[in-house]
C-alpha cells in the first residue's frame, strides 16, 4: 500500500489539553512533572460507548510505589476491574509517572495505564489511548479495521521523527498495536528514550511528551 495521506504531528500539548478536559481526565502538571491527577478525576470508572476511559482508580493503600513491580500489581489490579481475564504486559518507569501495556485474554494488547508514583492511582493514559482506542477510549464506537498495518505505521513513526531535527536522531522501536492504533518506543543510538503513537486509520502521530525522561522497563511476565 503506498502512503499518500498527508501525517499531521498531533499539537501537544494543546491538542492533548483539550482532548483530556472534555474527556474530564487531563492532570495536573506540577513543578517536577505530573504528581496528582487532575481535577475532575473521580474514582473508579466511566464508560464511553461500549468501552471505558475510566478515571484514576487509587489503587489498594494509596501509598508511593516503589518500583516497576508494585507499579505493576496495582495496574493488575485496575486491569481485574476492567475486564476478566485482563493482564499486565510491559511496565516502564518514567520520571513522571509508571506506564503499563494491559492485554485481554487472547493475548491482544487492550489499552494503556498510568500509575500515579506518589498515591498509586492508576487511569487510562491521556492521549491515544483515551481518544483513539477503538475499545476502551472515548471511540468505543469507530471501526477496529487498520487502513494503516504495522510495517506502516513503523515508517510513518520513523518520518515523523526524522523530521524533528534531532541530533542523533530518535527512530522508531517495535510497534504494538492496540484497537485503532499503534504506540512504538522511540530510540536514540537504539536506546529506549520515549514513545509515540500512530492512528491506524488517519496515520497522525501523537508524542507521548508527558511521561518525563525513560527510568527502566519490566517486559511481560
Amino acid at each position: 500500500m503506498t502512503m499518500k495521506r498527508a501525517y499531521r504531528a498531533w499539537a501537544v500539548p494543546a491538542v492533548a489539553i483539550a482532548a483530556m478536559v472534555g474527556s474530564g481526565a487531563w492532570m495536573l502538571t506540577q513543578g517536577q512533572g505530573v504528581g496528582v491527577w487532575g481535577a475532575g478525576v473521580v474514582d473508579g470508572y466511566g464508560m464511553m460507548g461500549d468501552g471505558w476511559y475510566g478515571g484514576a482508580e487509587p489503587g489498594g493503600d494509596s501509598a508511593p510505589v516503589l518500583g516497576l513491580a508494585e507499579a505493576r500489581t496495582r495496574a493488575q489490579a485496575f486491569a481485574a476491574d476492567l475486564g476478566p481475564g485482563m493482564t499486565v504486559g510491559e511496565v516502564m518507569q518514567f520520571q513522571r509517572q509508571y506506564y503499563a501495556e494491559l492485554v485481554q485474554p487472547d493475548g491482544s494488547l487492550a489499552t494503556e495505564v498510568l500509575i500515579d508514583p506518589g498515591s498509586g492511582a492508576v487511569q487510562i493514559e491521556p492521549g491515544p489511548a483515551r481518544m483513539w482506542n477503538a475499545r476502551y477510549g472515548m471511540m468505543a464506537r469507530r471501526s477496529t479495521s487498520a487502513e494503516i498495518d504495522a510495517v506502516e505505521a513503523r515508517q510513518v513513526a520513523d518520518r515523523w521523527l526524522a523530521d524533528q531535527g534531532d541530533a542523533p536522531a530518535l527512530t522508531a522501536g517495535a510497534v504494538d498495536p492496540f484497537p485503532g492504533y499503534y504506540t512504538l518506543h522511540t530510540l536514540r543510538d537504539g536506546q529506549v528514550e520515549g514513545m509515540l503513537s500512530v492512528d491506524a486509520t488517519t496515520g497522525d502521530v501523537w508524542y507521548h511528551s508527558w511521561h518525563g525522561g525513560f527510568v527502566a522497563m519490566s517486559e511481560a511476565p
